[in-house]
């Protein structure tokens, strides 16, 4: 276990668990989910976050600015729709798509690929944890409140944290996706419901407004309908910011 790995665990002063990096992630996953189950009894949600060296220097800074989590939580707003339409709209406008453009981008695709298992915390080289991995079981009422604990966001076209949190309050109503990993650019959703019985191209649109990524890096056919397609099967919900 790195040094840093118990400082920083140690600064969110609840119950952690730490997995070794270079170790296989499947027990990372078995236990996050033992552990949802167990913190709906016991009054608390897990969250898993990759420390690496770049999420270890963005948390020291957070922490650094003496941000107040309590505050964060208290103005999450039930405008989590309203601001996806609005940044899917701004996108839109961006790209300069008339309606012809914009129902090419939708596309036509059926197939997209379907997510079961987290991969944020996972090396590209061998599969195994890329750094030491923490599963917290943060004290919060309500599954978006753990942003207020790991307030990610606010660069490059990433939500800042007080739109983040008034979006996942927003999925968790909708969906019942809770956000369940962390790493210096990588979110991913717990989505048990799938969607809920949900729209999944309204969906989709959704995913491309909270990450263009998710459908500009992650996809073959770079269309809207691919990535809907694919969560029509998924309970995992993958965001990377480039």
């Amino acid at each position: 276990m790195e040094e840093s790995t118990k400082r920083i665990a140690e600064r969110f002063q609840c119950r952690y668990t730490v997995f070794k990096k270079g170790t296989a992630p499947e027990p990372v996953e078995q236990a996050y989910r033992r552990a949802l189950k167990a913190g709906r009894m016991e009054g608390f949600y897990p969250a898993i976050f990759l420390l690496d060296e770049y999420a270890v220097e963005w948390l020291e800074e957070v922490v650094s600015q003496d941000y107040d989590r309590d505050e964060i939580i208290a103005n999450c707003g039930d405008n989590g729709k309203e601001i996806l339409e609005e940044r899917y709209q701004e996108y839109m406008e961006d790209l300069e798509l008339d309606e012809e453009g914009q129902e090419d981008f939708i596309g036509n695709e059926t197939e997209g690929e379907v997510l079961h298992h987290f991969i944020g915390y996972c090396s590209f080289s061998d599969g195994n944890l890329e750094a030491d991995v923490l599963l917290l079981e943060l004290p919060v009422r309500h599954p978006w409140e753990i942003i207020g604990c790991l307030p990610m966001g606010g660069w490059n076209e990433c939500p800042g944290p007080e739109e983040m949190i008034s979006i996942c309050k927003y999925w968790y109503e909708k969906y019942q996706a809770i956000p369940a990993v962390f790493t210096h650019d990588v979110m991913e959703f717990y989505a048990p419901a799938g969607l809920n019985g949900a729209d999944s191209l309204e969906a989709a649109k959704e995913h491309y407004a909270f990450c263009v990524d998710r459908v500009d890096q992650g996809t073959r056919t770079y269309k809207l309908s691919e990535l809907a397609a694919g969560l029509e099967g998924s309970d995992v919900w993958y965001f990377w910011w480039d």
